[in-house]
């Protein structure tokens, strides 16, 4: 063999070798990420209580103002659009109810949680990006972390029972000790972990009540422990945290003498339905029998001036929801303060979510504070899409196709961490997702037929890298 070729065949293998998937271009000390979210935290609960563990965050690192979370703001898709950096049409998980419009089977929100299939559909969240380049990782609770992706499961995972109690101090307290053994025992590098509150006591008792004011203070509590655990775990230098949630909470106009009551619409009937999902707070998806649709739609679309129903491909583009196969020929939304009642009126909470992301009660909150960020400094409001691309940056890996940007939240981060990690595409123009130029990429398509670069197990785009290595050596060689 010629030594060009001979050269060139040793540089091939060794991109495609096991080991050709650790993360790349790394400057300094690898640094551990804790990413934790409060569910339902609304971006203005800490304007009401006193929130000093809170507050103490915000001057020893970073507050944004608020963050805008992902169409529609329930808390599996806007969960998964923080580990996997897509609008929600883009990955998948379109509802937190498994639902199949052809059997009828409509599973429960825990129920959901351990449906592979329903979460495996062709995204592939950090977790699993994470240990594809060298690192481990777990899940605590955190939605999407008990399934596996492409047969790959997390590193170590806890999954919350059907009859979890979310309200457990004490027992808040014991899962951050497990987390902080994750760490320095088990050596692991991310970890992401999930209270369910004060989500559900702003469903119960609403966003304004004084038990959900007092949920609050125990966040609060919570963080503050969670700080003095990681000084007294040793990960202080080490370890960067951050506090986010998935969407807000508003109260429901339970008393209005114009609900939202599809059994009470005229010129509808269910019986020209062949699938429905309604009864979810503000939320509904219709499935028409056939030739049925424009009947439906046209009963529907003016029933009442607090709904707002849409055929699927007239739906909003800006919500980036609508454009998946998982979603039903018609759907809709209500206005704040109302939920979609269907056959019967079953829904009672005093607070909700899944209501336009544009409207304020939907807004949450993000807080960052360690190593790798600034200190004191408060950023504009962002949408929570441009999350994962900060988690890829913090870790030093090599992110999968996403709808985020790097640049919208580099500026939290200091100077040498804003510098390293891997260097990658530049993002496609107003889509942010990564491509290569098109004569040297090799297809791949992503959950809602999105197409990126087809990866290595690193991440990095495969016959790009490899025609660049192979040039450089011929070059030598001539």
């Amino acid at each position: 063999m010629r030594p060009s070729a001979a050269l060139l065949a040793m540089a091939l293998a060794a991109l495609l070798a096991p080991g050709a998937g650790l993360p790349i271009g790394r400057r300094g000390p690898r640094h551990k990420l804790l990413l934790v979210s409060f569910d339902g935290f609304r971006w203005d609960y800490d304007q009401d209580v006193h929130t000093p563990h809170l507050d103490d965050m915000a001057r020893d690192g970073v507050k944004a103002r608020y963050m805008t979370p992902a169409f529609v703001t329930m808390t599996s898709p806007c969960h998964f659009t923080l580990v996997t950096g897509k609008y929600i049409e883009n990955h998948g998980v379109v509802h937190n109810m498994f639902y199949n419009t052809t059997s009828k089977v409509k599973l429960p929100y825990h129920a959901t949680l351990g449906i592979q299939r329903w979460w495996d559909n062709g995204s592939v969240p950090i977790w699993i990006t994470a240990q594809r380049q060298g690192l481990q990782t777990g899940s605590f609770f955190y939605p999407g972390g008990n399934v596996t992706y492409q047969g790959e499961a997390v590193t170590l995972s806890r999954k919350e029972d059907a009859l979890h109690d979310y309200k457990n101090e004490t027992e808040w307290r014991a899962n951050i000790d497990t987390v902080m053994r994750w760490f320095t025992e088990e050596g692991l590098d991310l970890v992401t972990l999930y209270f369910g509150e004060p989500d559900s006591t702003g469903h119960k008792y609403g966003p304004a009540s004084q038990q959900r004011k007092d949920m609050v203070a125990q966040v609060d509590r919570t963080v503050g422990y969670l700080r003095d655990s990681i000084r007294r775990s040793g990960l202080e230098s080490s370890l960067n945290l951050i506090v986010t949630s998935d969407h807000g909470m508003s109260t429901v106009n339970k008393q209005a003498d114009d609900l939202v009551e599809f059994h009470k619409f005229p010129n509808f009937t269910f019986t020209d339905i062949e699938f429905e999902l309604l009864d979810y707070g503000p939320n509904g998806m219709l499935l028409p029998k056939e030739g049925r649709l424009e009947r439906v739609y046209e009963a529907l679309k003016d029933a009442h001036p607090k709904l707002h129903v849409y055929k699927k491909e007239s739906f909003p583009e800006s919500f980036h929801y609508a454009n998946n196969p998982r979603i039903t020929p018609l759907l809709m939304y209500s206005d704040p303060g109302y939920v979609i009642h269907g056959r019967v009126n079953v829904q009672f909470n005093e607070g909700e979510h899944g209501f336009d992301n544009g409207v304020m009660d939907m807004k949450t909150i993000f807080r960052a504070t360690g190593p790798s960020f600034r200190k004191g400094l408060e950023v504009e409001p962002f949408e929570s899409v441009h999350v994962y691309e900060l988690l890829c940056r913090l870790l030093g890996i090599m992110p999968e196709a996403n709808d985020g940007t790097l640049s919208t939240l580099l500026p939290t981060l200091t100077p040498e961490a804003g510098s390293g990690g891997p260097s990658t595409p530049s993002p496609t123009p107003h889509t942010g997702t990564w491509r290569v130029p098109d004569t040297l990429s090799t297809p791949g398509t992503s959950a809602g037929g999105r197409t990126g670069p087809t990866l290595l197990p690193g991440g990095c785009p495969a016959l790009t890298t490899g025609m660049l290595l192979a040039t450089v050596l011929l070059a030598k060689v001539a």
